[in-house]
């Protein structure tokens, strides 16, 4: 997960919560099964050796990213598919299943710049054709739903440095600001947590909103930022039936900072 700071980067934004937004839920740790049912289709995703971001299950066999995951840090290179694994509902040494990726498609616009590139946030999204599909009672794929509006509860599911090893749920959080090109919220993410699904709960339903691509800071206040999808993704999925990905993908370099997009287990 890339760490940026968007006044920094000359983005103008003026963010203020409206004024009938309630409180954050915390994180909610996904220790036991019953705790976790229903999102085993998030799943950890093993970048080789490298460390790992977040992935969720949209079809049995396609799982979805944040693109710049699929970059080394160092060198801008693409990732191996072959070296990168889904763990279905990793939890405590465990996942619900295990899967190798076939294929990555990243999305034709997105140009790898490891370092703080809001730019980047819109089409910073990756599909992974996994090498069986999926097909357990337990692991169901999400469906999409449309982006939520300035104000709206949302929540997120997701891995980072610190709970590696577990699932967190934030039931809710909110969404401060959504542009063209991403989503602005409140949501509590930090380094791994990239790829994480954004979810919009209706009817008792949960369905996927947004990626998370990145946490930022606005005068002083914790944010993430969003992907847009539905555009994208069925782009995604029209170059996956087309049977391309294989290409390298843009690499820009970029001066100053990190880019902090992986942790080590």
């Amino acid at each position: 997960m890339r760490a940026l700071s968007i006044l920094a980067l000359g983005l103008m934004l003026l963010i203020s919560a409206p004024a009938s937004i309630a409180q954050d839920a915390s994180l909610k740790s996904l220790q036991t099964g019953n705790d976790s049912r229903g999102w085993e289709g998030v799943g950890r995703l093993n970048l080789g050796e490298r460390g790992f971001c977040t992935g969720v299950l949209i079809a049995e066999n396609q799982v979805l990213t944040a693109a710049h995951c699929l970059f080394d840090r160092d060198t801008g290179a693409r990732i191996d598919p072959a070296k990168i694994q889904f763990l279905a509902g990793w939890r405590n040494g465990r996942a619900a299943a295990y899967r190798g990726v076939k294929r990555a498609i990243v999305h034709p616009d997105y140009v790898y710049g490891g370092h703080d590139d809001v730019e980047s946030v819109q089409f910073d999204l990756a599909l992974l054709q996994l090498d069986q599909p999926i097909r357990l009672p337990s692991i169901k794929p999400f469906d999409m739903d449309e982006r939520p509006a300035r104000g709206d509860e949302v929540g997120v599911v997701s891995y980072a440095q610190d709970r590696s090893e577990v699932p967190s749920l934030q039931q809710v959080c909110h969404v401060l600001r959504r542009q063209e090109a991403m989503l602005i919220l409140t949501c509590d993410v930090d380094f791994g947590s990239s790829g994480s699904p954004i979810f919009s709960v209706r009817d008792g339903v949960a369905r996927v909103v947004s990626i998370i691509s990145a946490k930022a800071e606005v005068d002083g206040q914790k944010v993430a930022l969003g992907t847009p999808l539905s555009a994208p993704v069925a782009l995604l999925r029209e170059k996956l039936a087309e049977g391309g990905g294989e290409r390298p993908g843009k690499v820009r370099v970029l001066s100053g900072g990190d880019g902090g997009k992986f942790v080590k287990p």
